[in-house]
């Protein structure tokens, strides 16, 4: 059963890379800002979307056939800003977003009298476009330093741990499931290592325009922080004192260069090495 679960995943997986994905969000009248119901459902289309290798993602904002042309292209224009906000938050690329515009009105189509609203309705949108990458890219492994070893050996206050194989889920402050067991090993060497003490900091991604990420479970933006508190806390429950750790959120601060997913981290700076009894 496992087998034909994980079989159907790669099919959706490589469907969804030749086609380009339409996602539309609509809007109440005279509004940009997006009603929960469909903020709920655009969440859903970026929780399905967040694992491709994107090309890239158009933005576009329209309104119904009521008001101005200036009035209708300034609210598009606005409805189109409000989504790309929301990627923004969420940790997506804004390097990928090559167009965010406001088109102004879609003109009222012929239709019965009794359908009008309704068709305006459809026509207050703003209507995304998601270009993945095809063929998708062959994925790359590296070979990453082991942080349990580094915290094994001689260390020094100043040194920065970058622990490259803790990946969190975009949006969120827990681990890819991946990552679990590499937390486990780091939090046994730092329970053995009582000389050390340390600060957790916390990194996030794709946040160009805003202090920092939000966490979509709190809707806090203080997703930095959440990640390195999530540390602390896995940390403090299996016997870490506590007297020995912080925990800091960095922002986006120190990106990393490289893929969004990597600046998804978290640090351990050592702010102290003393005499191990």
């Amino acid at each position: 059963m496992k087998t034909l679960v994980f079989v159907f995943f790669l099919i959706t997986q490589f469907v969804l890379a030749q086609k380009e994905l339409i996602h539309e969000v609509y809007f109440d009248t005279d509004k940009s800002e997006i009603p929960e119901t469909e903020h709920s459902r655009l969440l859903l289309f970026l929780s399905e979307i967040e694992s491709l290798d994107i090309e890239k993602i158009t933005i576009f904002g329209f309104c119904d056939d009521r008001g101005s042309s200036n009035y209708n292209l300034k609210l598009s224009q606005e409805r189109a800003n409000s989504i790309k906000t929301i990627f923004s938050n969420n940790e997506f690329d804004e390097s990928i977003i090559t167009n965010v515009d406001g088109k102004g009105e879609i003109l009222l189509k012929l239709v019965k009298e009794e359908n009008v609203e309704k068709i305006r309705g459809l026509n207050r949108k703003v209507q995304i476009s998601v270009k993945p990458v095809f063929p998708p890219k062959p994925i790359v492994k590296t070979k990453n330093k082991d942080a349990a070893e580094v915290l094994k050996g001689d260390i020094k206050a100043g040194d920065n741990i970058v622990l490259e194989n803790i990946l969190f889920k975009t949006g969120y402050s827990y681990l890819m499931p991946e990552s679990v067991k590499t937390l486990e090993n780091i939090t046994k060497v730092m329970i053995e290592r009582e000389d050390i003490y340390f600060t957790i900091r916390g990194h996030v991604c794709c946040t160009q325009y805003s202090r920092d990420a939000l966490d979509r479970k709190t809707k806090q933006r203080n997703l930095s922080v959440a990640r390195a508190k999530y540390i602390y806390d896995y940390m403090a429950k299996k016997g870490v004192d506590k007297k020995r750790m912080k925990f800091v959120g960095m922002r986006r601060k120190f990106p990393l260069g490289g893929e969004a997913k990597f600046d998804r981290r978290v640090e351990i700076l050592v702010t102290y090495v003393g005499e191990n009894n």
